[in-house]
Order: C-alpha cells, then sequence, then structure tokens
C-alpha cells in the first residue's frame, strides 16, 4: 500500500512536469485566454503594427525597410484571413529605422516615429492620405521633434486627438504628454506632464529594452511591451489618458511564441492582442494574435468602478431618478402656491376635460379613480364632477452642472418638461387635482461622449387643504415610469444600453401665510419620498466592454425649510404679483449600490454607496399676472446650489378658465399625446386638436382647426 502511494505521487509529479514543459510560463491572474495564430510578414525587421477601426486592413512597419506594408483582412482582427495587397507608402529619404505608425481618428493622416532619420535625428513624419486609410496614396506633409528625443519608442494619441503622449529613452525612460491646440495638429504643442514610471518603480526598470506601447480604448489602461523582459506590461491610469498616476498590474510572459517581442495593438473591443515579433530570423518575422476573455483585460479586466466616467454613469442614472421626483413634484407644488397667492382674485370656472389613455391600468384609473379623488363628496356620482375644472400648464428648461472629483467625471444636465394639469375646489373647500408630466433629461457625462437620454411620463395627483384663512397642507402621491438611453462611449469604442423604471413618489408641504397690507410672508416646511427601481439590462456594441447590470433600487428621501415673499399690485388690465423664494433642503435618502458584470466571462463588480449632495440651497424668483379675459401667467427663475453643483430652471406656466361651454380631452396612444379643445359659440362651434410624440429622436408635431356649424 505505501509503495502503491508513492508510485501515484511520482506519477503525479510526471504529469505536473510535463504540463510545465508544455506551457512554460502560464500567468495564473492573466485574463488572456491564449495564443491563437500568427502571421508572417515581410518587413527586414517588423517593429509596429495597427489596423483600421474594424479590422479588415492591417498595416505593419518596420526598421530599415522603408514601406509601410497594407494587409487584407476578410475576417476583422483575425490575422488568418490576412493577405497583403499591392498598397504601399514608400518613406525612402525620411525615415531609415521607423518603430511605430499611428492614424488619426477617420484614417487620413498618419504618423511614423524614426530614429535615425539621415543620420542620428529622430523625427516624427506626417503624411497625408486621399484615401483613408489606403497607404498607397500617401503624401509627405512636414516633420516634427527633429532632433528633439533620442531612442524614441512610440507615439499614441487620446481618443480625440487633442492629447499626444510620446515614449523615449533618452537618460531616464519617460512619457510626455502633450495637449495639442486642435486635433492632430502637432504644430505647437504644449508640455502637461511627463511620467518616467510608477510610484516604486521606473519604467526603465521594468522594462530595460522598450519596444511599443499602446493604450486601451477608453485610456484607463497602457501597455509596454520590450525585448528584454519578454512581456505585455500592464499600466493602470486613475484618469484615462492622464499620466499623473501611473500604478502597474503586472506583465504577461510571451516569450513561448515570441523570441524578440516588438510592436503591440488591440481589437476596438478589446478582445484581441496583437504582438510582433521583430527577431532577425525570417522565420520568426510574424504577428502574433491572442485571444482575451474581456477587453483589453491582459492581466486583469477593467475595473469600471475606477474608471471616471464609468462610475458617474452610474451615478448618473441614481441622481436622475432622484432629481425627477424633485422636478415631477415642483410643478404641483408651484400651482398649489399660485392658488394660495391669488386665492382672492381668482374664480374658477366651469371646465370639461376628459383624460383617456391606451394603456389599461391608466386608462381604468381616468374612469374610476380619477373622477372618484376629484369629486366633492367623494362618491362616484359623475352627473356634476365636472362643473368646476381649471385647466393649467407649465413648461420647464433647466441648465445644470456636476462637477468632477476624485471618483466621478463631471456632468453637464440638461432638462426640458411640459406639465398640464387640472383641479377644481370640492363644497369642503379642498382642492384636488391631477397632473401629467412629459420630460426629457440629456446628461453629458465626461469628455468623451458618455451620455443619458432620459424620457419620463408621471401621473400625481394632489390636494391643498387649508387650516384656517391662511394656513394650508399639501400633499401629493403620483407614480412615473421612465425609459432611458445610454451611452458608455471612450472615443474611439462606445457601448450602448437601454433601461426601463418605474417610480413611486410623495410629497407632504406645511404652509402658514402672515399678512400685512398686501405684502405675504409664508414659511413652509417640505417633505419628498420616494422609490425607484430601475430594470436590468445588458449593453450592446463592444462584446469585450460589454456590461450586464442588475436591477437597482434607489430609496429618496429629502427634507426643507423655507420661505417666499409676495406683494400684489393691480393695473387696469389685471394684478401683478411678484414674489421670492428661499429653501433650504437635505438630502437624507439611503445609499444605492449598483451590481454588474462583464458579459464576456462574467466577472463582476459592485459600485457602492452611490448618493447625491446632502445639503443643497434654492432660491427663485418669478412674477403672476393674473389678466381680466381669463388667462394667467406664471414665470419663475430658479437656482439650484450645492458644494459641486448647481442647476438653474426657467420656467412658464399658463392656467386659462373659459366658459361652460368649452371643454377639453386628452388622450394617449403608445408614446404620442393628444390634446383636444372644443368650444361653442352662437351658431357655430370650433375644435382645435394637436398630438406630440415625446419619446421620439426626431417627435411629430400636428396642430388641426375644425370650424362647423350647429345643428
Amino acid at each position: 500500500m505505501r509503495s502503491l502511494h508513492i508510485n501515484s505521487i511520482l506519477k503525479s509529479l510526471k504529469i505536473a512536469t510535463v504540463l510545465f514543459l508544455i506551457f512554460p510560463k502560464i500567468n495564473a491572474f492573466g485574463a488572456v485566454s491564449g495564443f491563437v495564430d500568427s502571421k508572417q510578414v515581410n518587413q527586414n525587421i517588423p517593429m509596429a503594427i495597427a489596423f483600421n477601426p474594424s479590422g479588415t486592413k492591417m498595416f505593419v512597419v518596420g526598421m530599415s525597410q522603408n514601406k509601410i506594408f497594407e494587409f487584407d483582412l476578410t475576417t476583422g482582427f483575425d490575422v488568418s484571413t490576412a493577405t497583403k495587397n499591392s498598397n504601399e507608402c514608400s518613406f525612402i529619404g525620411l525615415g531609415d529605422d521607423v518603430v511605430d505608425i499611428d492614424f488619426n481618428s477617420d484614417g487620413t493622416k498618419l504618423f511614423l516615429v524614426d530614429q535615425h532619420q539621415g543620420g542620428n535625428d529622430e523625427t516624427i513624419e506626417e503624411f497625408d492620405l486621399s484615401t483613408a486609410y489606403d497607404v498607397s496614396s500617401c503624401t509627405h506633409v512636414e516633420e516634427h521633434f527633429k532632433g528633439d528625443f533620442v531612442g524614441s519608442v512610440g507615439i499614441e494619441f487620446d481618443s480625440s486627438g487633442t492629447k499626444l503622449f510620446i515614449y523615449h529613452t533618452a537618460g531616464t525612460d519617460s512619457i510626455k504628454q502633450y495637449s495639442l491646440s486642435s486635433p492632430y495638429n502637432l504644430s505647437n504643442p504644449t508640455l502637461q506632464k511627463q511620467s518616467t514610471g510608477t510610484s516604486d518603480k521606473t519604467f526603465q526598470t521594468i522594462e530595460s529594452q522598450p519596444s511599443g506601447f499602446t493604450f486601451s480604448s477608453d485610456g484607463s489602461k497602457m501597455f509596454i511591451t520590450g525585448k528584454n523582459k519578454d512581456k505585455v506590461q500592464e499600466f493602470n491610469l486613475s484618469t484615462p489618458f492622464d499620466l499623473s498616476s501611473v500604478s502597474r498590474t503586472n506583465g504577461y510572459d510571451i516569450s513561448g511564441q515570441i523570441d524578440a517581442v516588438g510592436g503591440v495593438s488591440f481589437s476596438a473591443d478589446g478582445l484581441k492582442m496583437f504582438v510582433l515579433d521583430s527577431d532577425n530570423d525570417a522565420a520568426n518575422k510574424d504577428v502574433n494574435e491572442y485571444n482575451l476573455s474581456c477587453g483589453f483585460g491582459v492581466i486583469k479586466c477593467i475595473d469600471p468602478t475606477a474608471n471616471k466616467d464609468d462610475v458617474a454613469s452610474i451615478e448618473t442614472q441614481s441622481e436622475t431618478t432622484k432629481k425627477l421626483i424633485q422636478h415631477t413634484t415642483f410643478p404641483v407644488l408651484n400651482r398649489m402656491e399660485w392658488l394660495r397667492r391669488n386665492s382672492g382674485r381668482v374664480n374658477l370656472t366651469n371646465q370639461n376635460i376628459k383624460f383617456q389613455f391606451n394603456n389599461e391600468i391608466l386608462n381604468s384609473l381616468s374612469h374610476s379613480l380619477i373622477p372618484l379623488y376629484l369629486s366633492n363628496d367623494n362618491s362616484n356620482d359623475l352627473t356634476d364632477q365636472n362643473s368646476s375644472w381649471s385647466f393649467w400648464s407649465e413648461g420647464t428648461i433647466s441648465i445644470g452642472k456636476v462637477g468632477d472629483d476624485s471618483a466621478s467625471s463631471a456632468k453637464d444636465i440638461n432638462t426640458s418638461a411640459i406639465t398640464l394639469g387640472a383641479d377644481k375646489k370640492g363644497e369642503d373647500n379642498i382642492m384636488r387635482g391631477i397632473a401629467l408630466r412629459f420630460g426629457t433629461d440629456d446628461i453629458d457625462v465626461g469628455t468623451l461622449g458618455s451620455a443619458l437620454n432620459m424620457n419620463s411620463f408621471s401621473l400625481t395627483f394632489y390636494s391643498s387643504k387649508p387650516k384656517g384663512d391662511q394656513r394650508f397642507t399639501d400633499n401629493l402621491l403620483g407614480m412615473s415610469f421612465i425609459n432611458s438611453n445610454l451611452i458608455n462611449n471612450s472615443g474611439s469604442v462606445s457601448t450602448d444600453g437601454e433601461r426601463y423604471g418605474e417610480q413611486l413618489y410623495g410629497s407632504l408641504s406645511l404652509r402658514d401665510t402672515f399678512s400685512r397690507n398686501r405684502l405675504n410672508f409664508t414659511p413652509k416646511l417640505k417633505i419628498n419620498y420616494g422609490i425607484t427601481h430601475l430594470g436590468a439590462y445588458t449593453e450592446t456594441g463592444s462584446s469585450g466592454l460589454n456590461l450586464e447590470y442588475k436591477d437597482q433600487y434607489i430609496g429618496n428621501f429629502t427634507s426643507s425649510l423655507g420661505t417666499s415673499l409676495d406683494n400684489t399690485y393691480d393695473f387696469e388690465a389685471g394684478s401683478f404679483v411678484p414674489y421670492f423664494d428661499f429653501e433650504y433642503y437635505a438630502d437624507m435618502s439611503p445609499a444605492s449600490k449598483q451590481r454588474f458584470s462583464y458579459e464576456s466571462n462574467g466577472e463582476s463588480f459592485t459600485l457602492e454607496n452611490i448618493q447625491s449632495s446632502t445639503h443643497n440651497f434654492m432660491s427663485g424668483i418669478g412674477f403672476d399676472f393674473i389678466s381680466d379675459n381669463g388667462l394667467t401667467l406664471m414665470t419663475k427663475y430658479n437656482r439650484d446650489q450645492s458644494r459641486n453643483n448647481k442647476n438653474d430652471s426657467f420656467i412658464i406656466a399658463l392656467d386659462y378658465r373659459g366658459s361652460q361651454r368649452s371643454s377639453y380631452a386628452m388622450s394617449f396612444q403608445d408614446s404620442s399625446a393628444k390634446f383636444s379643445n372644443e368650444n361653442k359659440f352662437d351658431n357655430f362651434k370650433m375644435n382645435i386638436d394637436s398630438h406630440y410624440d415625446f419619446f421620439k429622436e426626431d417627435p411629430d408635431y400636428g396642430l388641426f382647426i375644425n370650424i362647423s356649424n350647429i345643428n
């Protein structure tokens, strides 16, 4: 038994030894799933490789050949399908030992890095291409940085083309970061930063013979290759395309396939890596292809929670839904405050209004709950429930900005909305109403093109109950339906997503007015609350970078304390009421979290403690105008300010009180809203119909007028 046990151990050791010999240097932490294939190239000493965005063209350049070779790939980024075509760009007399090639974003310019142009002078040679990504159409433009660098390794641009990075080995190896006055214009570069390595190691220590470098498409990772270590070294950048903070992850050993490591490149989605073998042996002059389990994950997948744009995009979804509650309740509260300011001057006259929805749930509400809620006696007797309606509308345009911080990029916010409402006062002196809001939020995230476009539809029930002559309790309850389109853009590669959500919300406001002459002082206390559910979704567009998001629940609880001042001035045409608001509110909402994972390999992440600003100050100034012909106007400018963000809102609201011979109808079909108004005169009637599709990129709008006899 003992002999059998020893034999088993020896057998296991032999198997392990064989596996070790077959796979001599596998990195246990690597995300590289394996070597795929290689392709022979004809360059003397190939040094650099590049592709067009679709991967159907490959370009190789090297030392002592004085030409750029072009290959056609029948399958994008599959070097086994590459065939050299006849297109070549000759640069005889301009470059002798070219070590790198780079294109602008549309392939109409290319740049070569020459180590020995006409002797020992090193330059960056710029060419124009009359046909994009066709090197046979190259025309030399000019040379840059002549003699400024020794031992150049390569150049890279950020996704916008306004940053240039030059890696050279003069003295201590360093990468210089320049800003450019316009994209890909090397005429007047400005040096911004210089990095010699990480906090504990220099680039020279990490790789003493560098041969190539590049960035991930989003600029969060940097890669360096070299002939000394025969590795692809992976680095993280805390800010995309910014050398302020560089940390090394590790190096992936590729000596098993390559004798002399040259340049490195990636597919657009980062799921394929390509490394040149720059050995002098003709048999080893090839492009080697590797598969990665996630985009640009040579050692580790890109951590979205460490990327400022990704964090900002996730925060934006949470912040925008919480702001939606605020933006939805404001018009209704504005309406109730307007009624309070003008209670002594407004006599609500008869209106007829009907609501019709194609959604069964909403339609049942319009036929049962809405009339019941708005009735004077809470009965279902509808004989005279439409006898005292007042119809109002409010349009809002908001412009805001949230500054960046150490973990998140800046956000530019544009919100536009229209709210349509109807209310009436019951015999119990309680004002009851219903409001419908259609809103669009457009948020630009960071500087690389990430964005959120959120469309929302909200239905709100509200009431204002007097407690004496000057004291009111306002409350509302509502629900919102949310549709968001998201773009996560690195500048050259983007992912897209569509997300749906639902929201329940409420608000309670207490107001007490103190009057002297015509000056009114109104302190108020308000509480907003709500819960939002955002559904799961999966990004599309870049398989190596697509993320799968789980359901998210976002709680909201804010309280505010404020006051308002108003005065009244009477004129022949009507009354003018200027007013001023000031409010402090605190966000005491619980933090939320978002769980998500890479679709390609399932690696999961969680962004914790997603919260908004906790302390805000809001001020507003505006006026009401109440005309004698039944039309009233309310305008307001709001500033919402906190430590790191601000939001400016411009509001205009209309209220029209017609006669008993006018009626309104509103209907909803899919995403289209239709509004109709009928007015009866002595011998004829006039119908005005309008429709608008709120959720189309290019909305359809129509207005129709019909005049007919009354028979």
